[in-house]
């Protein structure tokens, strides 16, 4: 029997969307960093709108915005978006490729005990993680909380142990997805009545100071909240950087238990049937969709 308060576990994250001010720039950074190619794009009036991707898989849409002023660090918004590669060798690879690009900011690597994984800086301020998870029977629990921790992981080991010429020469070829989006928030109770009561994510981890890490299906993050730059912030001023976090659900009937428990707690949305935006406190910009969204679909919004 289905719970209608809570997501439905064959959830996950959809392609993120951030406000740029160097297209081209931003374009080639996300192709040659972490091995992406344009999947297609669309004008609309001055805004050009291209989506960059893995396979056949959206990843990032970048939206020129060349007029906005530049990301704040303090305010709420993006902390990283992280993409998810299959197996090391392609994290591995990606990695690589990330350490060799002009304009790249490595900002670290750890091994969280669920995932190891690297992060870098994109060149207008957007955090990015690289990762890879390790089985999920491998993950511990401390009684309904996953636990997770933030150890060293020695980066050029890794590559030692995983880097391959096959992986490298394979680029955009290899699969990758959107694992989990983390975001900078003014308010971790706050956040966890939007994130958590109001749109149906589960708890797996608040014992972090300042930080709450919360998933579908047991995962053990699909989105994470921390105050950590951000504590106290108010909504967003219009600016560059994260301008959607994207949600995928699989069934109609998803999306109608999200509308009803929006609009119990009366959370002003649109929907189309086939997706849902909605803002958080902060007026970061939500859509839940339904599976199969075309590229084209994905400009749309």
């Amino acid at each position: 029997m289905s719970d209608d308060r809570i997501l439905d576990a064959a959830t996950s994250m959809g392609s993120v969307t951030l406000l740029v001010r160097d297209l081209e720039g931003m374009s080639d950074y996300y192709t040659g960093a972490f091995a992406m190619q344009p999947l297609e794009e669309r004008t609309r009036g001055r805004e050009v709108h291209r989506v960059l991707g893995r396979g056949d898989t959206p990843l990032v849409r970048l939206v020129h915005k060349p007029d906005l002023p530049g990301v704040d660090p303090r305010q709420a918004g993006l902390f990283h978006t992280a993409f998810l590669f299959e197996d090391a060798a392609s994290l591995a690879a990606t990695v690589f490729r990330a350490a060799q690009t002009p304009r790249t900011r490595f900002a670290g690597s750890s091994d969280h005990l669920v995932s190891e994984a690297f992060y870098f800086t994109d060149p207008e301020g957007n955090g990015v993680e690289l990762y890879t998870d390790r089985p999920r029977e491998q993950w511990q629990r401390d009684g309904d909380q996953i636990r997770m921790a933030t150890e060293y992981l020695d980066p050029q080991d890794y590559l030692r142990r995983h880097l391959t010429q096959q992986a490298v020469d394979a680029g955009p070829a290899l699969a990758g997805r959107v694992g989990h989006v983390h975001l900078q928030v003014g308010d971790i109770a706050a956040a966890r009545e939007f994130y958590v009561d109001t749109l149906g994510f589960e708890t797996t981890q608040s014992a972090y100071p300042g930080a709450l890490f919360a998933s579908a299906g047991g995962y053990h993050h699909h989105v994470a909240m921390n105050t950590w730059n951000s504590r106290g912030s108010g909504p967003r001023a219009a600016s560059l950087g994260l301008g959607n976090v994207a949600i995928t659900v699989p069934k109609p009937e998803d999306l109608d238990a999200l509308t009803a428990r929006l609009t119990v707690r009366a959370t002003p949305f649109q929907a189309d049937g086939r997706s849902v935006v909605v803002e958080d406190p902060w007026k970061t910009q939500v859509t839940v969709a339904l599976p199969d969204v075309s590229t084209d679909e994905l400009l749309t919004r």
